[in-house]
């Protein structure tokens, strides 16, 4: 990479690649990569208390008269906002005669069941009980502690983000046929960034991984994110799962300090030939100290369709990694 005078530095973020290197001529990552390192991991990850909690949308796809309609780990739930914009969350199915309440309009509050009428205003009827729910401002969440069967928490394990009046954030979903496992694995493999996705990421090194040199729990990486052409950011990001269906990718030196990716994997339940499905959610909370960061988040209504078509293009790829995990896994072909 092409060093830059250090004033030139503080003004731009990018920085030209003087002699791209070919993709073919990379250096090779797979000795790196040892799979016990990945597992070892993602068997950390599993370890962690999640407190029964489940990532099931964004924050702001829920509002006005319409509920949110989901299924985790087969079971349907529902969130609507009640008075005040207060969340309210129960399971997905009306207790008189089991319409689809996601269907169903919320009138004054209170979510009316479009078959025959019946209310719910977010208190126990007839068999229904409502779910512990939690909006952290970007993500919804609901705990199933008959689906996690750990102790319960009060509220989910929410990883550290800038603050939400200085970042500009934004939330892709998607869904594929693996089990959170694979997903968690693929962002605990940081090294096949820059051969998977050579159209995102150049020049990456893991510079510390757990058990190595890195400290703590991370993957520490140095990657440049490609702008175009030879443009490029270069940053430092550390790789940490605060528990086991969430993965953080945090900037740590360079453009965007503090700025995170944070990736979800919740489990729906079997498709029609009974292969396990998951949702990934993650959300991109992007921040800097420049002062020129302003018009970002300005203009934040017109960037964040941007963002998230390339975490869609990132997640075509990386669920099809995550699904054929779990392929060669559910086979007994996975190697190690």
């Amino acid at each position: 990479m092409n060093p830059e005078p250090p004033a030139r530095r503080a003004r731009l973020p990018l920085s030209l690649r003087r002699s791209p290197v070919p993709w073919e001529r990379q250096r090779p990552t797979w000795r790196d990569a040892r799979p016990s390192l990945i597992a070892e991991a993602v068997k950390r990850a599993q370890a962690r208390p999640s407190g029964n909690w489940y990532v099931v949308g964004a924050s702001a796809s829920l509002g006005g008269d319409r509920p949110l309609a989901r299924t985790v780990a087969d079971h349907e739930v529902v969130l609507w906002r009640g008075a005040g914009g207060r969340l309210h969350a129960g399971p997905g199915a009306c207790p008189h005669l089991g319409a689809p309440l996601g269907d169903s309009p919320v009138r004054c509050g209170a979510l009316v069941c479009h078959w025959h009428g019946l209310a719910l205003d977010g208190s126990s009827f007839a068999g229904w009980e409502p779910l512990p729910a939690f909006d952290d401002g970007i993500l919804l969440w609901v705990r199933l502690d008959e689906v996690g069967g750990e102790a319960p928490l009060d509220a989910p394990v929410v990883p550290v983000r800038p603050a939400h009046a200085r970042g500009v954030t934004a939330v892709y979903e998607g869904r594929g046929r693996c089990e959170p496992e694979d997903v968690v694995a693929n962002r605990l493999d940081p090294w096949h960034g820059a051969w998977f996705h050579p159209y995102s990421f150049v020049d990456l090194t893991v510079v510390g991984s757990p058990g190595g040199d890195g400290a703590d729990d991370g993957f520490t990486v140095g990657v440049s994110f490609k702008v175009a052409g030879r443009l490029v950011v270069p940053v430092q990001a550390v790789f940490t799962a605060p528990e086991p269906r969430t993965v953080v990718m945090r900037i740590t030196e360079g453009e965007g300090a503090g700025s995170v990716v944070e990736t979800h994997a919740t489990p729906l339940g079997p498709d029609e030939l009974g292969r396990p499905r998951t949702a990934v959610t993650e959300a991109v909370v992007a921040a800097s100290d420049r002062p020129g960061f302003v018009f970002a988040r300005w203009a934040a209504p017109v960037l964040r369709p941007v963002m998230r078509a390339a975490a869609a293009r990132l997640w075509r790829d990386d669920l099809a990694y995550a699904e054929r995990r779990w392929h060669l896994r559910s086979t007994g072909r996975f190697p190690g």
